[in-house]
């Protein structure tokens, strides 16, 4: 048994002396050992110390091969006395986890033997530690085991404990990167397109701009700089915009308004009234002077026949001028029912304005709208200022 245990110590530690990913290690710790589980002596606890070498086998499985001194009278011999124990150990340790955590369990099972009595006897440690990782480079290891008697008759079943430190004596585990790949090889290339239009950069007028081969690489021409080539634009040497295939808003009228903002396109005018003419001001009092002679039957909405003389006046000046409009405002005073009054001034409105249809001015040109009592000029408690408000204005414009 002492032969086998032994050739088992020796060939693990070649084994692990071979390969391993725990850096190897070295270290000591202070024991202690108690022979009390045989019952022939006193409770006692007995000191020592270990010199250690640690090595991994595998991420999660170490080696460790340890001398351990005892100061210790233990004996099975009665003629046998000595203060001094030799012993040599040889475990393997199995952690859940690997070396990179700070704190790891393991158990741990080896063989060992010892000179006790004057005789070596071998024994088997059983038990487990915590290992502490300072860096991965140095550990703390802290164990118990219960270690098997091999030989009774030299040595009792007894329990070891140790406190020990350890040191790395290489270099420490450090994570190999994988190599960088090398860099692509670089290919000479002699017709470069850098602008990737598909014409060689020795052929090509603009390089570093995509273009076409009709202009020798560079883009179609934008001579007026509005933003459409000049192969879409119909006004290439003038800046327009797409609406109008790159030529400018059109100004039929030719008044410098262009006829998206200009109320009167096909009539030039002028650009503070919204490029329509302005209305003279002999043909505004024109229509002051017959609206303020147009008269309707009381309460009713029938013109009497002195109201013709400057309607007809509205007539000659409309016809005179194709392109003049008119609105027709009717207006009353605050007498009677605001409804009642609002449909009067529509109707009084209306009137006036068949008037002048029925003299041959289109119909269209005349817009005839009714206000009731909404838009006074004078105050209604008068009856003067009653008499300013029954009115009908004529507003002509272009």
């Amino acid at each position: 048994m002492l032969r086998k245990g032994i050739f088992f110590t020796l060939l693990v530690s070649m084994t692990v002396l071979c390969y391993g990913q725990k850096p190897s290690i070295i270290g000591f710790s202070a024991n202690a050992v108690d022979f009390n589980s045989s019952g022939v002596r006193s409770s006692k606890v007995d000191p020592g110390f270990s010199v250690m070498y640690w090595k991994g086998i595998t991420k999660k499985i170490d080696f460790s091969l340890r001398y351990n001194g005892l100061f210790s009278d233990y004996t099975r011999k009665e003629d046998h006395n000595s203060d001094y124990i030799n012993e040599f150990e040889g475990s393997l340790h199995a952690r859940p986890v690997n070396d990179e955590h700070v704190f790891s369990p393991f158990i741990s099972a080896g063989i060992g033997i010892g000179n006790y009595s004057g005789s070596w006897a071998p024994y088997a440690p059983l038990g487990g530690g915590l290992q502490f990782n300072l860096l991965g480079e140095s550990y703390i290891f802290l164990q118990a085991n219960y270690r098997v008697s091999l030989k009774k008759d030299y040595l009792d079943n007894n329990m070891f404990y140790s406190l020990g430190f350890t040191q790395t004596i290489g270099s420490p585990q450090v994570k190999r990167e994988p190599a960088p790949l090398p860099p692509p090889p670089v290919v000479e290339v002699k017709d470069r397109d850098t602008d990737g239009d598909g014409i060689p950069d020795k052929d090509d007028k603009c390089p570093t701009v995509a273009g076409t081969a009709k202009y020798q690489g560079c883009p179609i021409p934008d001579t007026d700089g509005d933003g459409i080539n000049d192969e879409e634009d119909k006004c290439p040497t003038v800046a327009g915009v797409a609406k109008y295939q790159g030529c400018p808003i059109p100004d039929r009228d030719g008044d410098g308004v262009n006829d998206e903002e200009d109320k009167c396109p096909d009539l030039a005018g002028d650009r503070t009234n919204n490029g329509c003419p302005i209305v003279k001001e002999e043909v505004k009092k024109r229509a002051d002077y017959a609206a303020s002679h147009i008269y309707f039957a009381t309460a009713s909405y029938t013109l009497l026949k002195k109201s013709n003389k400057g309607l007809d006046d509205m007539v000659a000046l409309m016809k005179a001028d194709a392109a003049l409009h008119l609105s027709v405002d009717g207006h009353t005073d605050n007498t009677g029912k605001p409804e009642k009054n609002l449909l009067l001034s529509q109707k009084r409105a209306d009137a006036v304005k068949r008037y002048l249809v029925s003299r041959g001015i289109e119909e269209n040109r005349v817009v005839s709208t009714g206000y009731g009592q909404t838009n006074p000029v004078a105050d209604n408690k008068t009856a003067a200022g009653r008499a300013r408000n029954r009115r009908v204005e004529l507003k002509l414009t272009y």
